[in-house]
């Protein structure tokens, strides 16, 4: 009987062997985060999916606030001010709601309470609201999907899809005015200068495009050799309306680009040539 007692109690199962089981979330979480110029944007929010069901005037009613998403309220957090659809949003961490409608939605950017769903929404703390067409997709998309696209230094298109449904945001950044300072500060402290890189952002800018050509010679002055350098310097003069200067960049930029081998001096002998085509 001992022995029974003793061969049962090494085979009873405790707590700490019962096997677990990871189900799969109804609704999976995603953090997805773009630089849009020089700011940080990031959108915090769960993806429910169609799984059959009607979703726009179905699942989510028409005209009532919808947390845009499942689960917790969807969070959007930009790192310096930004514009949505034009409206002004500081900085910050905020919750995003939508009022879907056939021919419009409302957009609402509100106080960040990490609240569940939309149970505890109050417009008293909203902090900003605009308004945007929604688009017809030709295929569903399966799984709500928040993202960026059309990206640009000082702008970007946010966009909600699911169903047959995309609603494009634009979000712009001052980039230039965050930007222009910094650069201009660092050209007045010792040490190296950030000549290239500021040249270019002027010239994409089309922010003092003097300064910017001064930037590109001082830039070359320290690598004569540089050879994508010289080609972005007939970009300049080209933008400038120097089309004799943008021509003799980049003929020395193929001269330059000679002296490599394979696939990079292809490169950039055919950028100077499509340069030099443009400009006759």
């Amino acid at each position: 009987v001992a022995a029974l007692l003793a061969f049962g109690s090494s085979c009873a199962v405790t707590a700490a062997d019962t096997p677990k089981s990871a189900f799969p979330d109804a609704s999976p979480a995603i953090t997805m985060q773009q630089r849009v110029g020089v700011t940080d944007v990031e959108v915090s929010y769960a993806r429910p999916s169609m799984k059959g069901r009607k979703i726009f005037g179905g699942l989510v009613p028409l005209g009532q606030i919808w947390r845009t998403g499942a689960n917790t309220a969807t969070k959007v957090t930009c790192s310096t001010a930004v514009k949505l659809n034009g409206v002004a949003v500081p900085a910050g961490t905020y919750e995003l709601f939508t009022i879907p409608n056939a021919a419009e939605w409302t957009i609402i950017l509100h106080k960040n309470m990490s609240q569940w769903g939309s149970y505890a929404y109050d417009a008293k703390n909203d902090v900003a609201r605009t308004t945007a067409k929604p688009v017809a997709l030709p295929t569903a998309v399966e799984s709500l999907a928040i993202g960026f696209n059309d990206l640009r230094d000082t702008s970007a298109t946010m966009y909600i899809s699911w169903e047959k449904t995309r609603v494009p945001l634009k979000l712009e950044v001052d980039t230039v005015g965050i930007l222009r300072p910094q650069i201009e500060a660092a050209m007045k402290a010792e040490g190296k200068k950030p000549y290239f890189p500021a040249a270019m952002f002027y010239f994409e800018n089309n922010v003092d495009l003097k300064q910017a050509l001064a930037w590109m010679n001082a830039g070359l002055a320290e690598q004569p050799e540089a050879f994508w350098m010289v080609y972005r310097k007939g970009l300049l003069l080209a933008k400038m309306g120097d089309k004799a200067g943008a021509i003799a960049a980049a003929k020395q930029s193929m001269e330059l680009a000679g002296k490599k081998s394979g696939e990079l001096k292809d490169e950039y002998v055919s950028l100077n040539e499509a340069l030099i085509a443009s400009l006759r």
